[in-house]
């Protein structure tokens, strides 16, 4: 990347840093609306995220249409169909300060030259979603997804009281023939409470925080387990074995709609409509309400700035008096003649934002720091604490990062030390209490030896802060990470090889790494007291679980996952979901990965020299070599079903994609032309045939226009795929 022309200028520290920021919040987008897992807190996601505008207001060429501060974050999963929104949803920019919000004011004043009305209300921890009603009847509800395209949860919505499913006639006027309206699915406190009960109940782990637990609650398939159920009930297992089976399928479906019932909706923005016409947006919740459509009694429209004020410090104090988690205040200009003529950014309305309120601080003691081994071998420290109560849920443990993180806040063991719930999700320590220090402190020493292994620890590279074990290939406790996140719902999906199972696997001899998973025969789990139960009556030895067997079902149908999750449950370091992708596309086997050098894997779009690095590396270390032998031999598929070439239309031709496409994802795109032969690459050069741009192209569209590639728009890519490069140009004005 550093050699594009566009990045010419920019100092290669700066640059180097607006890659790691750019990769992280978009690997943190991943994690945290399509796996419903955070793992950066909010208040560290906005740390970032304002870093790297200030970096692209210092240095404009790093701004482009790939850059996270112009795109919307999220995307639909393959859990469910896509649906296309009809109008767009933005983000909402953030003001994290008083004098941050007065610069808001201050632009939306100059703006429309006058001090407008403004429409107040609680910024709702939820899942942002787009319901789309026709003539009266709920027709779709989509989660957000990208912006543009989000996921069908529309089946869900049947079972979610608070989402009509029709609307009723309104005094106000005749019910619209097409209403499309934006809100936030949630659950209340008390509901989140009990839901975290019953997981601790089943030994589940329990939701981070409500905004978790409504997008895991409203991401079930529910469709599905009663197609399981219907199948189970219509050719039963003979016997008690049959009637157990039916009985605990029967309780996860009643679980999965009562937590669905559950849900609770707030509407707050309308998109397409047809059927009424307003002229302020608190008039519109007006209608909605009149149709049936649950918005907030707390909404408020200020006339002043003061007003505003007023509002957002009385919620800042009475946050926890509502019935659902909050994190701010949505400040919106109510006027919607106003809102046209504000306009907005690539990701963002100009005439609304967020102020987010922060983050609460308690205070407890540090009884002892430990370390935890991953599965890359980063030797982590972590806090173990007094339990403390913060932001709605107990914590007793909280991440130091490393050890010149724990030196650089300078804690002690048996510190009472300061607590935040950053961002309301992660645990996080600011500092020590030093008035409260009685002398019994005593420092952290970071262990020389791993705790799991005994192997000596000590940085990868001169300069890593990180330090790691390098027995990666026997570390028992890399081995079980490493053997958990083969099944992790991001890579194979397998559901019962959790933490406990896969230890036993380890522990009992069954598997020596993560290769020998898929060469196991079911009665080896026999051979495991984790695995087995005693006989009943009649029958004959030992027999296996219910949940072994369903782990074993699991392993089998693993071996059918397309291969961007293999590649992730390889855990090579760097590599997620989004590079996976890419890499399975452009290349199409695992073998041709392997094979590849590291400028051919560096040119393959979301990739980069780093991930490069590491895929090359990681393919040429020969235990790597023979864990991916294991999983050939044991059924594992290894090419790329979807890279199967469907025509030959594109062969020879080299197609950069930039900006958005409508009704594509970046790898959906490229997944289109590397299907029909074609080659995608992400930097323009004097090979390129062809430059796809959509909405934010960006710099690499002008380095087309300079070195005369042609350049085509959606309709163009829409006859490319269909016809062809010269259907494609024909397209162009």
């Amino acid at each position: 990347m550093a050699g594009d022309d566009m990045f010419s200028g920019v100092p290669r520290a700066e640059l180097a840093r607006w890659i790691e920021l750019a990769e992280a919040i978009n690997q943190a987008r991943t994690d945290y609306y399509q796996h419903d897992k955070p793992t950066l807190s909010d208040n560290e996601y906005d740390t970032y995220f304002r870093e790297l505008l200030t970096l692209e207001q210092d240095w404009p060429q790093l701004q482009s249409g790939d850059s996270p501060t112009l795109s919307v974050g999220g995307r639909s999963s393959e859990m469910f169909n896509a649906v296309e929104h009809l109008q767009r949803m933005y983000s909402l920019d953030n003001a994290f300060t008083s004098e941050e919000l007065d610069g808001w004011l201050s632009r939306v004043e100059r703006g429309i030259s006058h001090v407008p009305e403004f429409l107040c209300e609680l910024k709702i921890d939820g899942l942002a979603v787009d319901a789309v009603y026709v003539d009266g009847n709920l027709s779709s509800l989509a989660t957000r997804g990208d912006g543009r395209v989000g996921e069908d949860v529309t089946y869900n919505a049947h079972f979610i009281p608070a989402v009509p499913a029709v609307l009723r006639p309104s005094k106000k006027g005749a019910i619209p023939s097409l209403l499309e309206v934006r809100g936030e699915i949630f659950l209340p406190l008390s509901t989140f409470l009990q839901i975290n009960e019953e997981q601790l109940a089943q030994g589940l782990s329990p939701y981070a925080n409500p905004r978790n637990a409504a997008a895991g609650t409203l991401r079930q398939r529910v469709d599905r387990r009663q197609d399981e159920l219907r199948l189970a009930e219509q050719s039963p297992t003979p016997g008690e074995r049959g009637a157990a089976k039916i009985a605990r399928l029967r309780a996860e479906l009643d679980l999965s709609i009562s937590r669905l019932n559950g849900l609770d909706l707030t509407v707050h923005g309308i998109g397409a409509v047809d059927g009424f016409e307003i002229k302020r947006q608190s008039q519109g919740y007006e209608i909605l309400k009149a149709l049936g459509l649950p918005v907030s009694n707390l909404a408020r429209v200020e006339k002043s700035i003061e007003g505003v004020r007023e509002f957002i410090d009385y919620f800042g104090v009475h946050r926890h008096d509502v019935e659902h988690e909050i994190d701010g205040v949505v400040i919106k200009v109510d006027d919607l003649a106003l809102q046209v003529q504000l306009g907005e950014t690539a990701r963002a309305p100009r005439w609304a934002i967020a102020y987010k309120y922060p983050p609460e601080v308690v205070r407890t003691r540090l009884l002892d720091i430990q370390v935890n081994v991953g599965r890359t071998g980063r030797v982590t420290p972590f806090a173990v604490m007094d339990p403390v109560k913060v932001a709605g849920s107990t914590v007793t443990m909280a991440t130091l990062h490393n050890a010149f993180e724990v030196e650089r806040k300078g804690v002690l063991i048996g510190d009472m030390v300061f607590l935040r719930k950053a961002g309301d999700v992660i645990p996080e320590i600011l500092g020590p209490v030093v008035e409260a220090r009685t002398g019994s402190e005593r420092p952290f020493v970071m262990p020389t030896r791993c705790p799991a292994c005994g192997s000596k620890l000590g940085p990868a590279k001169e300069g890593d802060k990180d330090y790691r074990c390098p027995n990666a290939r026997t570390c028992p406790a890399q081995l079980r990470e490493r053997l958990s996140h083969v099944a992790a719902r991001g890579a194979l999906d397998i559901e019962g090889l959790g933490e406990k199972a896969a230890s036993a696997l380890l522990d009992c001899g069954l598997v020596e790494d993560e290769g020998d998973l898929f060469l196991l025969a079911e009665n080896d789990l026999l051979g495991c007291e984790f695995f087995r139960r005693e006989p009943a009556k009649g029958e004959d030895g030992p027999q296996l679980t219910e949940n072994a067997k369903s782990m074993w079902a699991q392993v089998q149908l693993a071996k059918t996952r397309p291969l961007w999750r293999v590649l992730v449950a390889l855990s090579i370091r760097h590599v997620g979901p989004t590079a996976a992708q890419s890499l399975a596309h452009a290349f199409g086997n695992i073998d041709a990965i392997a094979e590849a050098g590291v400028i051919e894997l560096a040119e393959v779009e979301g990739v980069g020299e780093t991930i490069a690095l590491s895929v090359h590396e990681w393919f040429r270390e020969p235990w790597h070599q023979m864990v991916v032998a294991k999983w050939h031999a044991g059924g594992v598929q290894l090419v790329d079903q979807a890279g199967e070439s469907v025509s030959t239309e594109l062969t020879g031709l080299v197609v950069v994609i930039t900006g958005s496409l409508a009704g594509y994802t970046r790898e959906s795109a490229a997944a289109a032309v590397i299907g029909r032969g074609g080659k995608v690459s992400g930097s323009v050069s004097a090979k390129t045939s062809v430059v796809v741009a959509g909405e934010n192209s960006g710099s690499k569209f002008d380095k087309a226009v300079t070195l005369g590639v042609p350049v085509v728009g959606p309709a163009g890519f829409e006859a490319l795929l269909a016809k062809g490069l010269d259907a494609a140009l024909t397209t162009i004005k």
